[in-house]
This record gives structure tokens, sequence and C-alpha cells, in this order.
């Protein structure tokens, strides 16, 4: 396996998907199946049944982990512009 490029508690950008542009900080990874979980990001419903006789069913947000592969930490995000920008002069 390859070196992972980033860590937990770095601050990342979505680069595919719905949440494109998103930013958030990394709350856990998942390193052998190439997941991470990020904040405020890839939050989905799930409707979770009553557990008791009486009680109501609810939807609650749950976090889902997004692929390592569609993030991209912001530090490099933005190294990546500046080279550009100095490429195009």
């Amino acid at each position: 396996m390859s070196s992972l490029h980033i860590k937990k508690g770095d601050t990342v950008v979505v680069l595919s998907g719905n949440e494109k542009g998103k930013t958030g900080a990394v709350v856990k990874m998942f390193p052998t199946r190439g997941l991470v979980l990020v904040e405020g990001i890839g939050m989905h419903k799930k409707n979770q049944r009553p557990r008791r006789e009486g009680q109501r069913g609810q939807i609650i947000d749950k976090h889902m982990p997004i692929q390592m592969s569609k993030v991209m930490n912001v530090e490099r995000q933005k190294e990546k512009r500046a080279k550009a920008k100095n490429k195009k002069k």
C-alpha cells in the first residue's frame, strides 16, 4: 500500500461528487478500505425503526465516509494553483 496523502486533523477539499468544493477536517480514517470521514461532508439520512413498543421511529443524520481519492489537502491545492499561475506567466 502506498503512503497516505492526508492525515487525521488535516483540512481537505472534496474534488468530485455532490459535495464538490466543500472543505472540512478529517475526523477518522479507514486506510484498509481507502475511506475518510470528513466533518460536515457525507451526511446521509437514516430511517430508524422504533426500538420499544410505543416509541416512534426517527430520521437520523448519519456521518458516512467518502473515498480517499476524492479529497485533497487544502495546502496542496494552494500549491497547485500557485504552480499553474507561475507557469502561465
